[in-house]
């Protein structure tokens, strides 16, 4: 099975947030996830961010690959 950590767009119309999840590539954006690693607001002033660098370290080690954006704002 091919993991990725990547975003799944949660909140209402025009009001985003997204969670950082681990899941299967295969799937949709916002199917089912095997685990909520934080979540990321752009909405706030500064950008909320919150990872369990623990758990996101173990599915890199297990070699789940990142997306560009989790890439991006995880640095």
């Amino acid at each position: 099975m091919a993991t990725v950590v990547r975003l799944a767009r949660m909140g209402r119309n025009k009001r985003p947030f997204y969670r950082i999840v681990v899941t299967d590539s295969r799937k949709r954006r916002d199917s089912g996830w095997i685990e909520v690693l934080g979540y990321y607001n752009p909405l706030t002033e500064p950008e909320t961010i919150k990872v369990d660098n623990e758990r996101l370290d173990y599915w890199k080690g297990v070699g789940a690959k990142l997306s560009a954006r989790v890439t991006r704002i995880t640095k």
